[in-house]
């Protein structure tokens, strides 16, 4: 029996460390997810009952007669991890089932909850008087002070997990995941007959050397926490993240602690035979001897992180440059963010471009969002930073290693974007200009070829209408087609305008006052405007309104846009044309209350020959958007909504 006290004190020590270790990595790698959570708690649970069993058992080896005040100290540690214990248990295994897609209804999983929390109200005011008074605290098999009743309700949650268990062993991505589960949910069942034999059955049939089945069951919890620890370290496992150096920082301290307790129990051990500080010195020294084999072992495995790391940059900067192949920036940049957060399993990844054209640009100050900054710099000019945030409270050294490498190969990844984005601009306006050039061409073509047949024909028949011998009957229709050859020939005049080269004017020194052309704009459409039922409106700030200019080329502009307003708007409708000063030069703003400007046709409304109209040749826009470009102005338009009158405006300086 002496031995077996030695036996929990070791073990003892060694469940609160791995407690505590876990907690500490959980904190250091905590994700927004209820599954961390809900483990932290139960490795909580599990400390307060390994830390109670170790304070009571330290109590018996060094007082003959304990303290009553620290041994219910000891006491309500132990109850307290063991009565949350079942609930947490079940709880686990239900968020993990949700992490693995298992588990369908949440009706279903607050029914569980209930059924197991609900006990902990009970078990803990059983707890209330065997504190208060200070006898049967039983700490080889605390559970038979709790009842028959604390049994059945562990047994329960026990064979709970191990039905859910044998379940992810069904649904596990690969063997070693499988293999896991399948002897975890062994081991909980072999504990859950155990602990029925222990604190329910009456008779004991597999348990009469009670001291060591107790003590084996205490200690189970150790083995699959201790084996997870190779888990989440080699495979990933359970999701919780590759932070190794994490996980060997903390396993190293945990260790040295574990041996350094070791130390002190074996002095005690040996005290009748060696002195403590002799047995000390001994096992202390002995650990000399495997100072080179660690050396080598974490050299080892530190270069094997190292080289994962960087494998997996690699791996996500070739997949970079195919994107950045496409020649799109802003798909680029969406890329690396969603790939960086994925690769090294982030919270949060952000990717920040800087003009390379700007000069003295400085990394922007960093966003609550995220935790740390890495730069991207090429020749000591800033390209952009990256921006992430861990699901932890820190960012883990390889991780750093890994984004800093990253950022270094990005600058060269950035420049082919570009490249391949200037090269694919300029063959796009390429295209365009030579399908305008042909365009052109077959304007100048046709208006050539019939504007002189359309003259001869309105010059023959105005004769006829002068003449008096023309019946009165054909006088009518005569009329109507000399207005439609007008017609016609306002079309072709609009073909050759578009087909003509444009030509910069805007350094020839020509200027004009734009409150003068848009009187004589709206002068001219108020008949057309007065036909179709239309107010047509001007209005201009006072002061000077010169524009850099010819009047010719912003009537040219005005008069398509008010005639494109007036066909937009229905009988009883406002057409304003507003010339007011902006920014060293003239904006030009033409409203209408029409119906505005479809989504589906806003990308094309500019392109020539497209028109939505039934009798329109769709060069009206067009040729507002090349004399526009001439004396460098923009073109805007607006559809506002249905109280608001759609806008287009023009800015010439």
């Amino acid at each position: 029996m002496h031995f077996l006290l030695y036996v929990r004190l070791i073990g003892f020590t060694a469940g609160t460390l791995l407690q505590l270790f876990w907690m500490v990595v959980i904190l250091g790698y905590r994700r927004q997810r209820n599954f961390e959570r809900v483990f932290f708690f139960l490795c909580l649970a599990l400390f307060f009952f390994y830390g109670g069993s170790l304070l009571a058992l330290n109590a018996q080896v060094y007082y003959s007669q304990p303290p009553a005040l620290l041994t219910a100290f000891a006491w309500a540690l132990l109850c307290m991890g063991l009565c949350f214990l079942p609930p947490l248990l079940v709880h686990l295994h239900l968020e993990y089932s949700e992490t693995r897609q298992l588990l369908r209804g949440r009706a279903r999983k607050r029914l569980w909850l209930a059924a197991f929390y609900v006990p902990v109200v009970y078990f803990a005011l059983r707890v209330y008087p065997i504190l208060l008074s200070g006898r049967g605290f039983d700490f080889l098999t605390p559970g038979n002070s709790l009842g028959r009743g604390f049994g059945i309700w562990l047994g329960a949650a026990l064979v709970f997990s191990s039905v859910w268990e044998m379940r992810f062993s069904r649904s596990a991505p690969d063997d070693r995941q499988e293999i896991f589960h399948r002897v975890l949910a062994s081991g909980l069942l072999v504990t859950a007959f155990l602990i029925f034999e222990l604190h329910v059955s009456p008779w004991h049939r597999f348990t009469s050397d009670d001291p060591w089945i107790s003590t084996g069951v205490a200690l189970f919890p150790i083995v699959p926490l201790g084996g997870l620890i190779y888990y989440v370290q080699k495979f990933n496992f359970l999701q919780i993240g590759r932070q190794r150096n994490l996980v060997y920082a903390i396993s190293v301290t945990f260790f040295a602690l574990l041996y350094l307790s070791l130390v002190r129990r074996v002095g005690i051990w040996l005290e009748p035979m060696l002195p403590p500080e002799a047995s000390a010195a001994i096992l202390l020294f002995i650990l000399v001897i495997f100072f080179e084999p660690l050396q080598r072992f974490l050299g080892k495995r530190l270069h094997e992180t190292a080289q994962t790391e960087i494998d997996r940059t690699q791996r996500i900067t070739s997949a970079i440059r195919e994107v950045a192949r496409q020649g799109n920036l802003e798909k680029l940049r969406t890329f690396v963010e969603l790939g960086v957060k994925e690769m090294f399993e982030l919270s949060e990844a952000g990717l920040t471009l800087f003009d390379p054209e700007a000069p003295d640009q400085h990394p922007p100050a960093e966003k609550p969002a995220f935790h740390s900054a890495f730069p991207i710099e090429q020749a000591g000019r800033m390209l952009g930073v990256l921006q992430v945030k861990p699901h932890g409270a820190m960012l883990s050294g390889e991780t750093a290693a890994a984004l800093e490498f990253l950022c270094e190969q990005l600058p060269a990844t950035l420049d082919l974007c570009r490249l391949i984005e200037e090269k694919l601009q300029l063959e796009r306006e390429l295209a365009e200009r030579e399908r305008l050039a042909a365009l052109g061409q077959m304007a100048a073509s046709i208006s050539h070829n019939l504007k002189n047949p359309l003259g001869s024909m309105k010059t023959i028949l105005q004769l006829q209408l002068e003449s008096a011998a023309l019946p009165e009957t054909l006088r009518g229709e005569t009329r109507l087609v000399v207005e439609e050859i007008d017609r016609l020939s306002t079309k072709l005049n609009q073909l050759l305008r578009f087909s003509r080269p444009a030509v910069r004017s805007g350094g020839s020194g020509a200027s004009c006052d734009a409150r003068e052309v848009g009187e004589a704009v709206t002068s001219v459409l108020r008949h057309e405007a007065e036909r179709r039922g239309v107010c047509l409106d001007t209005e201009a700030s006072e002061g000077p309104l010169r524009v850099a200019a010819s009047a010719e080329a912003i009537n040219e502009i005005l008069s398509n846009l008010v005639v494109n307003a007036l066909e937009a708007t229905s009988k009883g409708g406002h057409v304003t044309l507003r010339a007011a000063p902006a920014g060293g030069g003239v904006e030009f703003a033409v409203e209408d209350d029409g119906a505005g400007i479809s989504p589906g046709v806003r990308e094309r409304i500019l392109r020539p020959f497209f028109t939505t109209k039934a009798q329109g040749t769709g060069l009206g826009l067009a040729i507002v958007e090349r004399r526009v470009a001439e004396f460098g102005g923009k073109l805007e338009w607006v559809t506002a909504k249905r109280s608001t009158p759609s806008r287009t405006a023009e800015e010439a300086e």
